[in-house]
């Protein structure tokens, strides 16, 4: 509202400016009043904090005064479910590389890998069957030793009956003398000298991190020695069909393309596949 119009409609009020302007002001501290009195509270607002019910002395979850403890064995002094669940987890992601290292996995693939190599075939078989057919000649290999390591190990583990550390030295001893007896002591005096670690008085008392390489290298030079004797064979035979395309004059002519089936027809009626596992399960006898 203008000034002016107010002094032309209310003239005979005395003082008219100064009571427009007290109006104005009042107006203002009005305005501006609960603005001032949420900037001096507090910045954040506070939920009021429920109370919790009184319990009796009857009621069930009351331990009589006693502090609340969390059982970490099943009860019957074995190992809980969780803790098992956490040492199955552990073993599947461990597993590929324990059986890498442990078992005769790896003589095996090697073996089958060479023997394919031999014939001349690049992918076939493929590698997916070559590594199942190398995976489960292992489970029947390792049978007898892990076998052992359940009943002297595992059980009385989950039975409660020994410790976590009782379980772990019963359960090596099996796999100890499984790497003990096929690995040559050349190794074993090659990762002794490059530890520079003292003599053991017996191999039972050789470490694990000595005894595991030595096992390795070991299973490959074993893998590659029967890889040399299955070489032989295919070996004569692309010397034979060279020697004939030669005499024949067909030096354009590759000598695997007429060496490959003679091989194939050769492997098969002989039966190399059955042959070579025969080798390698009595290797490991």
């Amino acid at each position: 509202m203008n000034l002016s119009l107010l002094e032309r409609i209310v003239p005979t009020i005395p003082s008219a400016r100064a009571f427009l302007a007290g109006c104005i002001v009042a107006c203002t501290l009005l305005t501006f009043a609960p603005m001032a009195a949420a900037q001096d509270g507090p910045d954040e607002f506070e939920p009021p904090v429920p109370q919790l019910p009184d319990v009796g002395p009857d009621d069930p979850t009351v331990n009589d005064g006693e502090p609340f403890t969390i059982t970490v064995d099943g009860g019957d002094g074995g190992p809980s479910q969780s803790v098992i669940v956490i040492l199955g987890l552990t073993l599947l992601s461990l597993a590929p590389s324990l059986i890498i290292m442990l078992s005769s996995f790896t003589r095996i693939v090697v073996v089958l890998s060479l023997t394919r190599n031999a014939l001349g075939l690049q992918g076939v078989p493929p590698n997916q069957v070559i590594i199942g057919l190398a995976l489960f000649l292992t489970l029947f290999v390792m049978g007898p030793t892990l076998n052992e390591i359940n009943e002297i190990a595992l059980q009385p583990y989950l039975d409660g009956t020994i410790d976590q550390g009782t379980a772990y030295d019963l359960g090596t001893g099996p796999l100890r003398e499984f790497m003990l007896a096929h690995t040559r002591s050349s190794e074993i005096e090659l990762m002794l000298d490059a530890s520079g670690a003292d003599r053991p008085e017996t191999p039972a008392d050789l470490e694990l991190t000595t005894l595991i390489p030595a096992f390795l290298l070991s299973e490959l030079k074993t893998a590659f020695l029967i890889g040399f004797v299955i070489f032989i064979p295919f070996l004569v035979v692309d010397i034979v069909v060279s020697a004939v395309l030669m005499s024949l004059g067909m030096m354009m002519l590759p000598p695997v393309f007429v060496s490959l089936p003679f091989k194939l027809l050769l492997f098969v009626m002989v039966g190399g596949w059955s042959l070579i596992v025969e080798t390698l399960l009595a290797s490991f006898a």
